[in-house]
Formats: structure tokens, C-alpha cells, sequence
């Protein structure tokens, strides 16, 4: 089977949008490819490297989120960054080869640098943090990679390192990495900006039927309907692009009629949303409350060996190659 490589940092609970955009992929995938799923804690570090004090306890809430999700450690592998130190020795040779420029025009580090305050991200670790992404990929020699849009430009400069570096060195020892996109439904947050940890407007996938119709309750609808009689606009209602995706289509052209119809208000809505996100993300909380710690210790140990076994090959290869000593 071919390989995959993909990753989360952990930097906090994971949520609705983590579980649409890509564990339910992800689960899918384990079918198709030799699956290796990896909890980015050098990436978390990159930008947490201040107050680091939650890293531990995030790794472990992550293990337990994909497992709940779906993935199987017995068929993919599931693993700390950290624990694999081959990551570590192929980012620093992919970092002899890879010209400043290529690192610098990657647009999502000057986003990042604009839209993350609070915390110095100037740093060369951060500027670099697209090379170990290449390693990362690399090391396992992935022929592919589940990833989003805006994670396109980072892909294809893994494609350019693994070029230079089997041009260089004259031998195809790196495939080129695919993208395998796939469409999602994009969830905005609760409060219609962009979900995301630092706005804290998410629902995660460990909270309670209690805190999930508390979060609901507060989601912004259609502003223009401000009276029960006034007819909705679901095109433009958050809570609305929530049902069309956690629902089946007969029960979304249900509140399609309801609300363009002015047949039922926004309250309403909201507690019949929250009953469905209850009933979807009942399994997943059920399965994370069954995992004691020496469960997830297990898993993570057992990723680690597996990685490390197919991370050592490559780099017994290419410290060969190099005349690196082994």
C-alpha cells in the first residue's frame, strides 16, 4: 500500500471543524493507504514555546480524539512528533539545501505573522518550520498528503526540497508527495469568524450535551430576521450551514421550509441543532471517557516504535548517500 503523512499540532482541544475538515477523512483514508498520523508537537512549539505548560496534557487529549474518531492504531500509525528524533536529523539536511528564498515566499508564514499576536513569532525556528514539514513528510517517504487549500504552497515546497535533494545527490530516493484534497464543508465558528482555538468559538469533541447547547445557544443567525414572522435567510445562517452539515438532506430541506417560511424561530432552530450535534458527537465523547491513560501511554509507545522503524530506513539511506557516518 502507498503512504500517508498528515498531522495536527497539539495546541488545544480539538473541535467541530478539525472533525469535518479531517479526522473524518482521515478514518476514510486508513482503507486505502499505509497510514501514518502524527501529533506535531514540534510545530505546537514553534509558537507555544512561551507557555509550553499544556503540551503534555494536549498530546494525550489528541490521542484520545483520533482514536474516538475512528482511526484504528492497529492499522495506521499513531505518533508524537517529538519521540521520532529522524525528523529532527532530515530537517537539518533538508535545511543545507534549501535556498532562504523558498522559505520566505510561502504565504502562509507572513499571514501567520500578521494575524497571530501576543506572541513572537520571529524567530528562526518559525521561519523554518516548513522545512521540517518537508522532513516530516519525506522521512517516511509518504506518497501523498491529505491536505486543505491554503496548506497547497507548503506541499509543493516539500516537492521542491525532495527535487533539489535527489537532483543533488542524483538518485530518486524521496517520491514526490501528492496532494489529496478532498471537499469539506467549512464551518465558521459561533460567532461567524473563522473557528479557531485563540477565538475560543468552537464546539469540541469532548464536551458535554450541557456545554454544546450553551455554545448553540449563542451562535449568530440571520441578522436581517428579527421578528419570529419575518422570513429567514438560510443561505446566510450560520446555524443553518451547520444542519446542512451534520444532518441528513431530508431533514435539511426541513429547516430550509421552516425558516424561509417563517414557521419556526431561531431558538427553536438552535435546540434542534444542538440535539443533532449531541447525538453525533455522543460515540466520540463515549469511546474518549472508556480510555484510560495507560491506553493512550500504550498507543503512543507503540506509534513511536513503528515510526522510528520506518523513519530509521530512510535516514540509514540517506546518511549512506551523503557519507554521513552512521
Amino acid at each position: 500500500m502507498k503512504r500517508i503523512l498528515s498531522g495536527m499540532r497539539p495546541t488545544g482541544k480539538l473541535h467541530l471543524g478539525h472533525l469535518v475538515g479531517a479526522l473524518n477523512n482521515w478514518v476514510k483514508l486508513q482503507d486505502e493507504y499505509q497510514c501514518f498520523y502524527m501529533i506535531a508537537d514540534w510545530h505546537a512549539l514553534m509558537s507555544e514555546y512561551e507557555d509550553p505548560k499544556l503540551m503534555k496534557e494536549s498530546c494525550y487529549e489528541m490521542v484520545r480524539d483520533f482514536v474516538a474518531s475512528g482511526l484504528d492504531p492497529g492499522r495506521s500509525v499513531i505518533f508524537v512528533q517529538s519521540h521520532v528524533p529522524e525528523h529532527l536529523e532530515l530537517a537539518m539536511i533538508f535545511s543545507d539545501i534549501t535556498p532562504l528564498a523558498w522559505v520566505e515566499r510561502v504565504p502562509t508564514y507572513k499571514e501567520q505573522l500578521r494575524e497571530i499576536k501576543g506572541r513572537d513569532l520571529t524567530t528562526y525556528g518559525f521561519l523554518g518550520y516548513p522545512i521540517l514539514q518537508a522532513a516530516d513528510i519525506a522521512v517516511y517517504k509518504a506518497d501523498a498528503v491529505p491536505v486543505g487549500v491554503d496548506q497547497v504552497p507548503h506541499l509543493e515546497l516539500t516537492r521542491e526540497i525532495i527535487r533539489r535533494f535527489n537532483g543533488l545527490y542524483k538518485r530518486d530516493i524521496f517520491p514526490e508527495p501528492a496532494a489529496i484534497l478532498t471537499k469539506t464543508p467549512k464551518l465558521l465558528g459561533l460567532d461567524n469568524r473563522k473557528m479557531s482555538k485563540s477565538y475560543a468559538n468552537f464546539i469540541a469533541l469532548s464536551d458535554t450535551p450541557e456545554v454544546i447547547k450553551k455554545k448553540v445557544n449563542v451562535m449568530i443567525t440571520d441578522a436581517e430576521r428579527i421578528r419570529l414572522q419575518d422570513k429567514g435567510h438560510p443561505a446566510v445562517c450560520n446555524v443553518f450551514s451547520y444542519f446542512s452539515t451534520f444532518t441528513k438532506p431530508d431533514n435539511v430541506s426541513k429547516v430550509k421550509d421552516w425558516c424561509e417560511g417563517a414557521l419556526r424561530g431561531c431558538t427553536e432552530c438552535k435546540k434542534g441543532l444542538a440535539e443533532i450535534l449531541i447525538e453525533n458527537l455522543d460515540p466520540i465523547r463515549t469511546r474518549r471517557d472508556k480510555m484510560p491513560d495507560s491506553e493512550v501511554e500504550g498507543i503512543i509507545a507503540e506509534g513511536a516504535k513503528r515510526a522510528r522503524k520506518a523513519a530509521g530506513e530512510t535516514m540509514a539511506e540517506v546518511k549512506k548517500l551523503i557519507n554521513l557516518m552512521p
